[in-house]
């Protein structure tokens, strides 16, 4: 589990939840009307820029960027040492049982084990490289998107609040329920940005180019023991 992305979204948000406790009480901060626009209408704007295949799939990397964590370099190195060595020894096809945590690396391993060559095997998995580099680039889009919808969509619900409460400036009762929604979608808006969609998006562009560093190193190891050569010279 990637405990950096946990510890800070957790804690930015056990540190306003404080805040909120320490003033008031929270139920001031809780509007149904607010949090209806400013989340259902940033999530829905943000799913018209995209597919839904791309708006789904963008949730399932955020899920990853928490439980998810790639290998380092060192330790993927000496994973490829020692699969190089079962090769030489046992043979392509002892390489079909072997576990490994990376689907992408375990199908390039299952293509040794056929034995197809190396020139399909390496068009395969940079055709697999280049189609996950762009699943985890529009995911990162589709966050990069959220943090600059729900900023405006917080402002339009306080320019909807405002217009109500001017509307009703005749009866008091009716004025502050309008202000709480012209206030707190604005602050909506912002704690969605700033504290859920900027990380993660952040956190997902350095995910996939983490990914694609590592992908090019398992394709030039699969080549290399292909070649029978050892990849702790890549």
């Amino acid at each position: 589990m990637d405990l950096a992305t946990l510890i800070g979204l957790v804690g930015a948000a056990v540190l306003v939840g404080a805040s909120v406790i320490m003033g008031t009480s929270p139920e001031v901060f809780m509007n149904a009307t607010g949090l209806l626009l400013v989340v259902g209408g940033s999530l829905f704007v943000v799913l018209a820029k995209f597919s839904i295949t791309q708006f789904k799939f963008a949730f399932k990397a955020a899920a990853r960027a928490f439980k998810f964590q790639l290998p380092s370099i060192q330790e993927s190195i000496e994973e490829l040492v020692e699969l190089s060595k079962i090769a030489r020894r046992e043979g392509m096809i002892a390489l079909e049982s072997r576990e490994v945590n990376s689907p992408f690396l375990k199908k390039g391993l299952q293509m040794l084990a056929d034995g197809f060559s190396a020139d399909m095997i390496k068009e395969m998995m940079e055709k697999e490289r280049l189609l996950t580099l762009e699943r985890n680039e529009a995911s990162g889009q589709v966050f990069s998107a959220l943090g600059e919808v729900s900023p405006a969509m917080g402002m339009i619900g306080t320019l909807v609040g405002l217009v109500q409460m001017l509307s009703n400036m005749g009866d008091p009762s009716l004025i502050g329920p309008a202000m709480a929604v012209a206030l707190l979608t604005t602050l909506y808006g912002a704690m969605i940005a700033t504290m859920i969609a900027t990380p993660l998006a952040d956190k997902l562009w350095v995910r996939m180019r983490q990914e694609a560093k590592m992908q090019e190193l398992w394709i030039d190891a699969l080549m290399a023991i292909k070649g029978d050569k050892n990849p702790r010279g890549l």
